[in-house]
């Protein structure tokens, strides 16, 4: 029996056109194919969601390119594996260089073999925007979903985007007016995690499965997605776990381990402090639904955790090198996305050398102890509101296929 995609094609294909009937988007006579690349863990976990939405409504849709195994699992085909290039700062980028390089030839010599009807870059835009160089030139559509921090820091690259990006799909509110106002096509499609964030299992079943008390309060540590990450934060969260089960002994600690980092790298670094905590493998949901309060890397989670109403500290740290170099091209008030959504200082942020155990310590006795902790959880409900309501995967997979043509 045909799929629904494949019905539909067939009927549109060979039915008389009327001229009255405006088609939602281009009727494709073959399987759409799309070329797909990520570079972090985030943009792993949105190119699965959009995947999942494009095979609902184009079933026969094939993808590969650069993805993790979120990807992977819903059903692209990998031409590279998204650990060969995780890297962040300015100076450990060198060290990946050769693996960098490699993924770039090998990602255009199957865009020229396989010739997609699409690519989708998702944010990591120093080597997306370089690939989208090689697309454009291969005369392959890009949309970009998820877009680099532009408004942020070297502002530069919008006239890359302006030139080479068919369409630019947003997921912060403001984003929209700042592409408009650069001349660069621009659709905002609501952000992804909305629809994924939510507890999965009652504070009870959590504290049972990782052997905790549900009587006493928990702490989230969520050091970050990349190895580099688990390098800088780890040691320094190590100690403030450290410090705070000195300080206040009731309280509990879950550690997050993302795929892309061997277990072995945050045992060795938490060091003695590694008998104080539980290790949370794979989705951080619950631990962050059930914690009285997080200490979160900067990136992705501050935001997970917003929606979750959860009370946090944000941090993060670089080397000194990646920390002189990029900082004095740096133009935003907050490092947080939560902040900069907000408008407002709403979280505290700990970066570089802010990062210390002491101030760790400080920040989150301070949001146990008082009513800091309400007012945050207010803030971040009205926080949630601006990011809007469900169904932006759904959006941006509709967005994609109106770019693939007859």
């Amino acid at each position: 029996m045909a799929s629904s995609g494949e019905a539909r094609r067939a009927t549109m294909l060979y039915s008389l056109p009327n001229r009255c009937q405006k088609q939602s988007r281009p009727i494709h006579v073959k399987p759409p194919t799309i070329l797909i690349s990520c570079g972090e863990a985030s943009g792993d976990l949105y190119a699965s969601e959009l995947l999942k939405e494009l095979k609902r409504l184009e079933p026969t849709c094939e993808a590969f390119g650069l993805f993790g195994e979120r990807t992977e699992s819903a059903g692209a085909t990998p031409t590279v594996r998204l650990e060969e290039i995780s890297v962040i700062g300015l100076v450990e980028v060198v060290s990946k260089l050769p693996a960098l390089l490699s993924a770039m030839r090998r990602l255009s010599a199957a865009a020229l073999s396989r010739r997609p009807d699409v690519a989708v870059l998702i944010d990591f835009s120093g080597f997306n925007l370089r690939l989208a160089k090689r697309l454009d030139a291969l005369g392959i559509p890009i949309v970009y979903y998820v877009s680099p921090q532009v408004w942020a820091w070297r502002r530069g690259r919008v006239r890359t985007i302006r030139k080479l990006v068919s369409e630019m799909l947003v997921i912060l509110p403001f984003e929209k007016s700042f592409y408009e106002k650069e001349g660069v096509n621009v659709r905002y499609v609501g952000h992804p995690l909305v629809d994924l964030v939510s507890a999965s299992q009652t504070r009870e079943a959590f504290c049972r499965r990782l052997s905790l008390d549900a009587a006493r309060p928990i702490v989230a540590v969520l050091p970050g997605s990349r190895r580099s990450e688990i390098e800088f934060h780890v040691p320094v969260l190590g100690d403030s776990i450290e410090a705070l089960s000195r300080k206040q002994p009731e309280l509990q600690f879950v550690v997050s381990r993302a795929p892309t980092v061997p277990r072995e790298m945050i045992v060795d670094r938490l060091g003695s402090s590694i008998d104080r905590v539980r290790l949370m493998n794979g989705s951080v949901h619950d631990g962050l639904a059930h914690a009285a309060v997080a200490i979160v890397a900067s990136g992705t989670a501050p935001v997970e955790a917003a929606l979750l109403g959860t009370p946090m500290v944000v941090i993060y740290r670089v080397s000194r090198a990646s920390y002189l170099l990029g900082s004095p091209f740096v133009d935003v008030p907050f490092y947080s996305m939560v902040n900069l959504i907000a408008e407002r200082e709403l979280v505290p942020e700990l970066i570089q050398d802010a990062m210390t155990p002491a101030n760790i310590v400080e920040q989150v006795s301070g949001l146990m102890q008082d009513d800091r902790a309400l007012l945050m959880r207010a803030g971040l409900d009205d926080l949630k509101q601006r990011l809007g309501g469900g169904g932006a995967s759904r959006r941006a997979a509709e967005a994609v296929l109106s770019h693939v043509e007859l």
